[in-house]
């Protein structure tokens, strides 16, 4: 992305997502991606790398979810800071546990990768912890349908 295209987007996120706690919802999951593919960088094996890769391309799949609820909690809740409107707490901790869990499964990718987990089991572990990240992701969803439910 040049530096144009950057500052582009940049705009954009400010204007959808804010500056505060939405914001840095999205950034992190962001981040725990961007950390997840520079793993796959080093993986030699293979059949591995492309177990790992295919575990990669869901997690990158949630990217628009996760930028979708964030927007609309941005819209419905908007945050310049970092309180939590009450009406969305459970939004947030939906969000915030699935940026914990995808950087646990950036972790399992590592720990794979270098081998520190066995190799027969391949990447079941980094599947089972990407599994949760989807959980969590489904969970916000839910916790905003209720939020605009109730309100």
């Amino acid at each position: 992305m040049g530096f144009f295209s950057a500052a582009r987007q940049g705009r954009k996120d400010d204007a959808e997502l804010g500056k505060g706690l939405w914001r840095r919802a999205h950034d992190r999951f962001i981040r725990g991606l961007d950390r997840y593919h520079q793993i796959l960088e080093g993986v030699e094996d293979e059949a591995l790398y492309a177990e790992l890769l295919a575990v990669g391309n869901e997690l990158s799949a949630l990217s628009g979810r996760v930028r979708r609820i964030c927007v609309e909690a941005q819209r419905r809740a908007p945050s310049e800071g970092l309180d939590i409107p009450g009406t969305m707490t459970g939004v947030h901790r939906a969000l915030s546990t699935a940026g914990n869990s995808l950087a646990t499964t950036a972790e399992a990718a590592a720990m794979v990768r270098l081998a520190v987990l066995p190799v027969p089991a391949g990447a079941e572990p980094v599947r089972r912890r990407a599994q949760m990240v989807l959980e969590h992701v489904i969970d916000a969803e839910r916790r905003l349908a209720q939020a605009s439910a109730s309100s």
